[in-house]
């Protein structure tokens, strides 16, 4: 809602966009849903993209290979690479 209230102050798109650290496109589509729409139309929708399709039984296998355990046995560390004197 910064946006909003900066387009409220008549603070140009460009300037807008310096201030919050994005795109000019950005803060020119930005104003132009403000003007339309009020400070409303900037409000976030949610997540964009289509929504997961995979069951929650197929999340299961990709979940069993993140588990903490399995990188260890394979010969990685946790966090930093992979353990002195194996291959990569």
């Amino acid at each position: 809602m910064q946006a909003a209230e900066l387009f409220e102050r008549k603070i140009k798109p460009p300037e807008v966009a310096r201030r919050l650290r994005v795109s000019p496109k950005s803060a020119y589509q930005w104003h132009r849903l403000w003007r339309e729409g009020g400070g409303k139309a900037l409000a976030s929708r949610g997540p964009s993209g289509s929504r997961c399709r995979l069951s929650p039984r197929c999340l299961e296998k990709p979940a069993a290979y993140l588990d903490e355990r399995r990188p260890r046995m394979a010969g990685w560390r946790t966090r930093c690479g992979p353990r002195r004197g194996l291959p990569r």
